[in-house]
């Protein structure tokens, strides 16, 4: 079975488009890789929680910032598929 990433969001922040967005390009970029992604409106004010199959990739709190795309891309294809090329947004 292909992972599922989840994102996690505060609704009450206004996060969903940023969720959606981001949502959008690991659809774009996973499509072999992945079964899909989930955007879950959170219930704890001000999450925003990135995780593959329930294993924590991202989180907005300890990282103090939202990923930058290729920062979230890597972290994902480390997980998906680490011999995965990202083309541009391969690290440097």
């Amino acid at each position: 079975m292909k992972p599922t990433i989840s994102i996690f969001y505060c609704p009450k922040c206004g996060w969903m488009l940023r969720a959606a967005y981001m949502a959008q390009e690991l659809l774009t970029t996973f499509t072999d890789d992945i079964y899909g992604v989930t955007l879950v409106p959170a219930d704890v004010s001000g999450r925003f929680t990135i995780a593959i199959d329930g294993e924590t990739v991202f989180d907005r709190k300890k990282a103090g910032r939202f990923p930058e795309i290729k920062e979230l891309k890597q972290l994902v294809r480390d997980v998906v598929n680490p011999d995965k090329n990202l083309g541009h947004s391969e690290r440097q």
